[in-house]
């Protein structure tokens, strides 16, 4: 059934646009309703079809709702928007996926003449990732540097002051962070301008992305936007505001359901790339790889395979993914509770919106 307007449901908010059918509106409800968050937010598309929900709290210690259109941190969701800058470069000429790290930094990362810009997007470099020599909860050193600005050279830094976690660029993979703070350094010395630069004139103003921000040093999430927490003390802290320079070109975007739903369809309906880049991003690092360049992919319980990314920014995680004809899609948002990981409870909502 298709509803105009807004349709009020237990503890939600949610709208249809006239398209083509899609499940109704109280079953993807109880799905959003289950998953195991603070709140949450999703928009599912199936053709022109566009449902909007949202569950759970905006506030601990309110009954205020999480707004259907708010705003969150969107993590590693950036490194997409990062590839396909890099990608977009690659098609003009001015960066090849063969370039060694040393050809354009020289002295980096140790090994870097032997390291490739395709190998930092697919996650086979090897690199440490400086994540893991970051303080994090519960240490007293992750709440004192809430506020503290961090810079792409001083974390690749700490990540390289550890060994490689293989010693064969290409022959592995292994998630690290620090792969793409190396990319936002190449992108900078490409183009003279730094990645979030590059990302605001090539995606977000051409595809119109109005809650979709590079928020650079700015602690702030503007706009409507849920609360975030992290956990302190047995409890939880409020973690809204903070510095999202810790996370760099690895996850600091600040985006919206529909806004990352509008990108990656254009992404993947062939908008963005070349249909030989655009083939690139979907080859798998390794062999039965599910990761290629800055996008993931895995099969729905119904079988449908379904591309995007999901990430994780402390105290927000989001999920977007659609299908390889961009018919259907769901992008997914939510603030933990860290008592229960949400993934499994979001898989079953991408379940839903994509299989019928």
């Amino acid at each position: 059934m298709l509803v105009q307007g807004i349709v009020a449901l237990t503890a939600a908010v949610a709208s249809f646009v006239p398209g083509v059918a899609v499940a109704s509106p109280g079953e993807l409800q109880k799905g959003l309703d289950g998953v195991a968050a603070i709140g949450a937010l999703a928009e599912v598309r199936d053709g022109g079809a566009v449902w909007r929900g949202s569950s759970g709290v905006a506030e601990l210690g309110s009954s205020r709702k999480v707004p259907v259109e708010g705003r969150f941190r969107a993590g590693s969701i950036t490194k997409t928007f990062v590839a396909t800058v890099v990608l977009q470069l690659v098609a003009e000429g001015r960066i090849r996926l063969d370039d060694s790290v040393a050809h354009w930094l020289p002295g980096v990362v140790p090994n870097g003449e032997n390291i490739t810009v395709r190998q930092l997007l697919n996650h086979t470099s090897g690199l440490f990732d400086y994540k893991n020599t970051l303080p994090m909860p519960p240490s007293a050193e992750f709440y004192a540097n809430r506020y503290r600005t961090w810079t792409a050279a001083e974390q690749i830094q700490r990540a390289v002051a550890n060994p490689p976690v293989f010693d064969k660029p290409g022959s592995r993979y292994s998630y690290s962070n620090t792969n793409y703070l190396v990319i936002g350094e190449i992108i900078r010395k490409a183009t003279g301008h730094t990645y979030s630069q590059e990302i605001e004139r090539r995606l977000i103003r051409p595809l119109g992305l109005r809650g979709t921000t590079m928020p650079g040093t700015s602690t702030y999430l503007r706009g409507p936007h849920p609360h975030g927490y992290v956990p302190k003390d047995g409890g939880l802290i409020d973690f809204t505001e903070m510095n999202p320079t810790l996370f760099g070109a690895g996850g600091d975007i600040i985006s919206t359901t529909h806004d990352l739903n509008r990108f990656f369809a254009a992404l993947l309906g062939g908008r963005l790339l070349p249909a030989r880049l655009l083939d690139a991003m979907k080859t798998p690092g390794t062999e039965d790889g599910t990761y290629g360049l800055g996008l993931s992919w895995h099969d729905t319980a119904c079988g449908v395979r379904v591309y995007g990314n999901d990430g994780d920014a402390l105290a927000y995680q989001a999920y977007s993914f659609a299908t390889e004809d961009i018919r259907r899609q769901v992008t997914v948002a939510v603030t933990p509770d860290f008592r229960t990981n949400p993934d499994k409870s979001v898989d079953a909502l991408v379940d839903q919106a994509i299989c019928r």
